[in-house]
């Protein structure tokens, strides 16, 4: 551990790195240690080892008159890089160790924010309930604790400028924990192939991304109130706003293009034909239980679509069946 410490406990500025984004996270900085290192560690030993093999052909080249002598095993010498790079190997490994402990094990005050991973979305639910998806506020400087998992196949919450990355897996919860110590607009990824769109244009594991945005405590008091209610808007404009927010326009179209769910394109009065053979008129009802529970009632074509159910307060689900009436 002391061989690393000088790095480990360097305060650079974020912006200094040279080869990675900004930091954003109180993990950060141990992190891009660790990598120099394991960087700078390698680049030495291959330029030493590719300098001593170059060195060695041309000293041992054929030549003329020379006949070349069996070669004997040193046993001190195969011992020597054996021993060393296995040691240096057990240091990284502690202090790597170290490091995912310390993204594991969440503080007791940490703000606790459950996220669910879906084909293809991000969606996040706020202690207090309140949830939204694609988005997701943070406040600087305060520990937070994710608790993910999936809804269909496994995915992986990847957030380049907080170093961290975690798979989440259908059936069981991961965690991570951290501080943002950095106020701005960090960019989520999912980091394991999760599959391609149904039809095209209709998403898949590239389009599959989020925005995390680390506001003051106050901003961030503020939005919590905002996404509780809708302020000043009308019912169809705050229910478009959580329509994009949940990250439905990434299976649902709006111009009747094809996707993996049906359009919204004059969506409302129509009578649509179910996988069951039934057809049902989409109403108040119908499209209120297809936000709940989205398996009950499936269009026929749509049957691979694995829509994850939404939690929406009774407030939000009107603002939404209004906004859906107006998608002519």
């Amino acid at each position: 551990m002391l061989l690393f410490q000088p790095l480990l406990d360097a305060k650079e500025p974020a912006s200094d790195t040279a080869q990675l984004p900004v930091i954003m996270s109180s993990s950060g900085a141990g992190y891009d240690a660790l990598y120099y290192f394991i960087y700078w560690f390698s680049v030495v030993f291959f330029v030493g080892i590719v300098g001593a093999m170059l060195y060695f052909v041309w000293k041992y080249r054929r030549q003329k008159g020379v006949k070349a002598a069996p070669t004997k095993d040193s046993t001190k010498l195969e011992l020597t890089w054996t021993i060393i790079p296995f040691f240096m190997i057990i240091v990284m490994f502690h202090v790597s160790f170290d490091f995912y402990i310390h993204n594991a094990v969440a503080s007791e005050n940490a703000l606790e924010v459950r996220v669910r991973g879906q084909r293809w979305n991000w969606s996040f639910q706020y202690p207090n309930g309140e949830g939204e998806g694609s988005v997701l506020y943070l406040p600087v400087n305060k520990p937070v604790k994710l608790v993910m998992s999936s809804s269909d196949v496994l995915h992986s919450f990847f957030i380049p400028a907080f170093r961290l990355k975690k798979d989440t897996v259908p059936g069981m919860y991961s965690q991570l924990a951290f501080t943002p110590t950095r106020e701005g607009e960090a960019q989520v990824f999912c980091a394991e192939y999760c599959g391609a769109g149904e039809k095209p244009g209709s998403g898949g594991h590239y389009s599959m991304g989020a925005i995390i945005k680390v506001v003051s405590q106050a901003e961030y008091d503020k939005h919590m109130q905002e996404i509780s209610g809708p302020g000043d808007k009308k019912p169809d404009e705050w229910g478009k706003e959580l329509v994009q927010k949940s990250g439905c326009y990434t299976c649902h179209s709006v111009d009747g293009s094809a996707g993996t769910g049906p359009t919204y394109k004059g969506i409302f009065g129509r009578k649509e034909n179910l996988s069951d053979g039934s057809s049902v008129d989409v109403d108040e009802n119908y499209l209120r239980e297809s936000i709940l529970r989205p398996n009950a009632k499936v269009v026929k074509g749509f049957e691979n679509g694995n829509m994850p159910p939404f939690v929406f307060t009774d407030a939000k689900l009107d603002a939404i069946l209004a906004y859906l009436k107006t998608v002519k």
